[in-house]
């Protein structure tokens, strides 16, 4: 029997999800076909968030972002950082952008993420939203009343600037834990951002927002709504402390569709988490997570106000899409990284089961390190579906590598083939299939190999 939803955002997500239930599965397949997504065009500069780090050799371009309706983005270097670099983003927002967010579940939450939880969770909250403050550098964690003070000083300058009440401003900050927000960079900065204020700068937004990333992250796509066409453009940052429990580091998604705060809400609470939900680089869930979903309103289309409104189809699948790649472009620059893997659980005895041991794969160091050296060592697999006390039937486990079978019915395969493991796994992509046999329950977790240049990249991340 299936547990009721237990909150009013609980019970709009599971409204939405049973609205959309018919259309799940082509949805899924539509987000994942090869060759949909748009023709990437050659990157943007690599403005690594940290000198002297190589581009990640499973990066990917920054696609080709048209100015969206109702957003305007300024980039400035306020110095949070000692190198020269942008380091502070600015989104402006047209009146009554509707916004909605997910955020880290982790115990000691940032200020930033604090403030917008406060007031997208208000009576009003979300309805109106005029500007995004993003920072790179200082984390604003863990600073207590000095931190909470310094973000809401800076929401209400921005506010200040651009007219509108400090709730109507979001904050997100990323770097360093432990370090109160010098909010007097930002504000010196806010000429200089209100004048450079152009709807065509994402790919300068991307950048901005880096950290120890080695490539920006950008992705976009169309939808339609009732004959009118949409925009679903994103951004987002992260390379290592990636286990998110709701979104990710940090991923800004803005569209010109009007649709109402409750409504995008459960909108992003679906898609999470087999997106942003579903990616791991080491295991570790960061005390500023956000995720923020901006609706401008600007481009025609009718106002979409009740959840599971099957005029949504098409808006809420091109949305996954954008979620999906933005999650992937994460692991594909985890600190380090040189092998893009997806893991599939099979098998299981419910889908909870099958992400917890998807993940346990995922996230264990042993599976990652001998990825990293090209080893299918399959006995690790083992070893990470064991510890998880999931139900598991060994007599009827299986796995693969690939295409590759290595182990079935609880055993070596018969017809494993050392010589062509070997030469799958020399690919910067892998796959790992594993069948536990008890249930039919499944979930796929994206990850990356573990090499010595994550532990090179965190032994002197604060020098």
């Amino acid at each position: 029997m299936t547990k009721p939803p237990s909150t009013t955002g609980q019970k709009i997500e599971h409204a939405l999800e049973k609205a959309l239930d018919p259309f799940a599965t082509a949805l899924k397949r539509a987000t994942r076909t090869p060759g949909s997504e748009p023709a990437p065009t050659t990157p943007a500069p690599a403005a690594a968030g940290k000198p002297g780090l190589a581009l990640s050799p499973l990066a990917v371009p920054f696609p080709t972002i048209p100015p969206i309706g109702g957003v305007e983005i300024a980039t400035a270097r306020a110095g949070f950082y000692k190198h020269e670099r942008d380091d502070l983003v600015v989104f402006r927002f047209a009146r009554g952008t509707s916004c909605a967010g997910v955020f880290t579940r982790h115990k000691i939450g940032s200020a930033p993420v604090d403030w917008c939880k406060k007031q997208l969770g208000s009576a009003e909250g979300g309805k109106d939203v005029r500007a995004l403050v993003v920072n790179a550098g200082c984390a604003n964690a863990f600073t207590g009343k000095a931190g909470a003070d310094a973000a809401r000083r800076t929401a209400s300058e921005v506010a200040k600037r651009f007219g509108c009440r400090q709730r109507d401003v979001m904050l997100a900050s990323t770097g360093v834990i432990g370090v109160v927000l010098d909010e007097k960079k930002i504000i010196a900065k806010l000429p200089e951002i209100e004048n450079g204020l152009d709807a065509d700068a994402w790919a300068r937004a991307g950048r901005g927002i880096m950290t120890t990333d080695t490539f920006p992250k950008g992705s976009y796509a169309e939808a339609e709504i009732e004959g009118y066409k949409v925009r679903i453009a994103g951004i987002a940052k992260g390379s290592g402390m990636i286990a998110p429990d709701m979104a990710t580091m940090l991923a800004f998604i803005v569209t010109d569709a009007d649709i109402h705060p409750n409504v995008l809400q459960a909108l992003l609470g679906l898609h999470v988490r087999t997106t942003f939900n579903s990616v791991t680089v080491d295991g570790d869930t960061s005390t500023n997570d956000t995720c923020l979903l901006f609706a401008t309103g600007t481009s025609g289309a009718p106002r979409i106000g009740r959840v599971g409104d099957r005029r949504l189809k098409s808006f809420s699948a091109a949305l996954d899409k954008v979620m999906l790649d933005l999650a992937h472009q994460l692991v594909r620059d985890g600190e380090g990284a040189t092998k893009f893997v997806k893991v599939t659980v099979d098998g299981a005895a419910s889908p909870a089961s099958a992400r917890k041991l998807a993940k346990s794969i995922a996230d264990s160091p042993l599976v990652k390190t001998a990825i990293a050296g090209q080893d299918a060592n399959w006995g690790r697999v083992v070893m990470a579906v064991g510890k998880t006390e999931e139900p598991v039937d060994r007599d009827h486990l299986a796995i693969w590598f690939g295409p590759h079978e290595a182990a079935v019915d609880g055993a070596p395969s018969p017809t494993y083939d050392e010589a062509k493991m070997t030469a799958y796994m020399k690919n910067p992509e892998i796959d790992i299939t594993v069948d536990v046999g008890s249930g039919r329950a499944s979930a796929t977790v994206w990850t990356c190999d573990l090499t010595k240049g994550y532990i090179e990249i965190n032994g002197d991340y604060r020098s």
